[in-house]
């Protein structure tokens, strides 16, 4: 049932509230967090311009290391309808929308915050799909858990509105758009715009980092680790400090009286440098020196921190800069280092594939196929990333062929790095080769032939 202009607005201005309200704090923090505006090292009142600047270089964000390690092990380069060994006619609308370069921002998305949002709607000569951050769109279930469509979704901008910034609100349900310009309460809220998307359900699809939380929801890799970026920070300003002033040799004298200038001013009695000397003339100067601090423990400190990091992230040592003795590895050691990472990476390639497939039955039906809509059984392909030697891998696949009697074409796709357009170019040149060979038996055929019409007693003596 269509909501009326005023449903429609307080609904808007209910979720608006949320929004703000509820989503908005946490996922600020998190943000902050992915741009380096961590919580600072304690600094007091009486702090220097120095130890400011200390403070401020202190700062060690390895916080989008932890995405980007896993984010660039998420690229889907296909869709296929089960059994079909070309992609599904709806892959064009994910071409059409430049989702090959924009599908990223998805999972980065989903990776820092829990959660990202795509909406799909009719568009002309394709249906439009657009990805949004969890701090631009807010979507709500009966059931958070197993719903598959939101009831409502508000995706938040903002726009000018005679010449003063305003909030741009769209509001989605199953059966309209609705595009409300205005301030924070429902009173504030003008209806510019409301049309039907005739899709029967909010258009709204949800990526997710992990379902296996059924009480409090998902979280992001970012959340469980800001007490060790914390903590690494506080390491690092330890290390900056102990380097700026205990990390040389200071020197002292006793025995021996400071002269002053005119004025009473004390003089510098030496001007340390490599090629001078110190002395003095009464036999009760002494010099000294006090022992320059050691930095290995701050140093060994932060290996630890970036290793534990490391391990709650399930990411390899080698991404986070940790683990210096880790170098000239095989490629069989590389991918054993790397088999937690592939082991999580898999597990947000169900989760997103998922989401990726309703996405793209989505789009059928928003481009007017039925039969797209209603295909369950579509896979995502996915690009294949892991570390691996490729003369192991070509030598398994020509196991595979040969003791399994797989056909050569079927293994082409599982190596690394082939794209749709490689295989078919390959195809087109398999079909070439394979027509070239049918000719060279028939030409063969024929020459081997008897000659039509010849004696055989001729043929004999030849």
């Amino acid at each position: 049932m269509a909501l009326s202009e005023d449903e429609a607005r307080k609904t808007a201005a209910h979720l608006l509230r949320l929004h703000e309200t509820a989503c908005q704090d946490r996922l600020d923090r998190l943000r902050d967090y992915m741009r380096g505006g961590h919580r600072r090292p304690y600094a007091p009142r009486s702090a220097t311009h120095e130890y400011h600047e200390l403070v401020r270089q202190a700062r060690v964000n390895v916080l989008p290391l932890v995405v980007s390690t896993i984010a660039q092990n998420l690229f889907v380069e296909g869709y296929r309808p089960a059994r079909a060994p070309e992609d599904a006619e709806v892959w064009g609308i994910w071409q059409a929308n430049r989702l090959d370069a924009r599908q990223e921002g998805l999972y980065r998305a989903a990776l820092t915050y829990g959660t990202s949002y795509a909406t799909v709607l009719p568009g002309d000569p394709a249906p439009v799909v657009t990805p949004f951050s969890p701090r631009r769109l807010t979507a709500v279930y009966e059931d958070p858990i197993s719903d598959e469509w939101p009831v409502y979704a508000l995706a938040v901008s903002s726009t000018l509105v005679d010449g003063k910034s305003a909030k741009l609100l769209r509001l989605f349900d199953a059966s309209h758009v609705h595009e409300f310009v205005g301030g924070d309460s429902a009173q504030s809220l003008t209806l510019r715009d409301s049309r039907t998307h005739g899709l029967g359900v909010c258009p709204v699809v949800r990526w997710v980092t992990d379902y296996g939380d059924l009480d409090d929801g998902p979280q992001g890799e970012i959340e469980q680790l800001i007490p060790l970026q914390d903590q690494l920070n506080n390491t690092t300003f330890g290390l900056l400090m102990a380097q700026q002033y205990a990390a040389f040799r200071q020197r002292w004298v006793t025995g021996m009286a400071i002269p002053e200038d005119e004025q009473g001013n004390p003089i510098e009695p030496f001007n340390a440098a490599v090629n001078r000397v110190w002395q003095s003339d009464s036999p009760d100067t002494r010099f000294g020196d006090f022992e320059q601090t050691d930095l290995g423990g701050y140093l060994s400190s932060r290996e630890s921190t970036l290793r534990l990091i490391s391990s709650i992230a399930q990411i390899p040592p080698h991404a986070l800069a940790s683990s210096g003795a880790i170098a000239n590895l095989s490629a069989e050691a590389l991918a054993a280092i790397e088999a937690g990472l592939q082991r999580k990476v898999n597990g947000y390639r169900a989760s997103f594939g998922e989401s990726v497939e309703q996405l793209m039955r989505l789009a059928g039906l928003a481009a007017g196929s039925q039969r797209a809509w209603e295909d369950d059984n579509a896979q995502v392909v996915w690009r294949d990333t892991e570390s691996r030697s490729l003369a192991q891998l070509v030598d398994a696949l020509g196991k595979m062929s040969q003791m399994l009697a797989i056909p050569p074409r079927a293994l082409w796709e599982r190596i690394p790095g082939v794209t749709d357009q490689d295989l078919r170019r390959w195809e087109d040149l398999a079909r070439e080769s394979d027509a070239m060979a049918r000719l060279d038996q028939l030409i063969n055929r024929g020459s081997d032939a008897e000659p039509a019409g010849a004696p055989a007693d001729a043929l004999a003596s030849g």
